[in-house]
């Protein structure tokens, strides 16, 4: 049994464009204007499930997709969540750095990266039983640590992955095993 699973990243929001750690604002009406425009030109799936921030169910929403929220949450930052990159870099250079090279640092108060790669990596493989196609929109971080773990490359290469907003990454699979097709733009 093969499973197929596209996995869909969200449109932009006010925090990736101000290199922010996502404080869950909603995407701006030009933004949704595009994924409206795409409606009906994802391939048809069996379950199709939604992250629980604001800009993935606006994203479904705007898609056309009729979605559940039994998809993971991005990445928890702990006290991270709103400030920029910058100003946490100013304010705590050596926490920033570590968070950047060592995956099992969390300087935020929150999950580490090889936490989030678990996380995630476990609710795709558990996405192996489902027979047929799976479609799912995420956060960039989600689809990014679902690559590492069907590469099997270690979670340091999480940041060496670009999921550019509205593309899709597919996974197939079975026994196990994921073939990985990335970055395929929606339309």
């Amino acid at each position: 049994m093969t499973t197929r699973v596209t996995l869909i990243s969200p449109v932009v929001n006010a925090a990736l464009r101000e290199a922010r750690f996502d404080d869950d604002v909603p995407p701006d009406a030009h933004a949704l204007g595009t994924a409206r425009a795409l409606a009906g030109s994802l391939p048809s799936a069996g379950p199709v499930s939604v992250s629980p921030t604001v800009r993935c169910r606006a994203t479904a929403q705007a898609l056309g997709l009729a979605a559940e929220e039994t998809a993971p949450a991005g990445w928890a930052l702990g006290r991270w969540r709103g400030r920029t990159l910058a100003e946490v870099s100013a304010e705590e250079p050596e926490a920033v750095a570590a968070w950047l090279s060592d995956p099992d640092a969390a300087p935020h108060d929150a999950e580490s990266l090889r936490e989030l790669c678990a996380r995630a990596g476990g609710w795709l493989d558990g996405l192996a039983a489902t027979p047929g196609r799976v479609l799912a929109v995420v956060e960039p971080e989600i689809v990014r640590a679902c690559a590492v773990r069907a590469l099997g490359a270690p979670e340091a290469s999480f940041w060496r992955i670009d999921v550019p907003p509205l593309t899709a990454t597919e996974f197939s699979g079975r026994s196990g095993r994921w073939n990985l097709r990335a970055g395929r733009p929606l339309g």
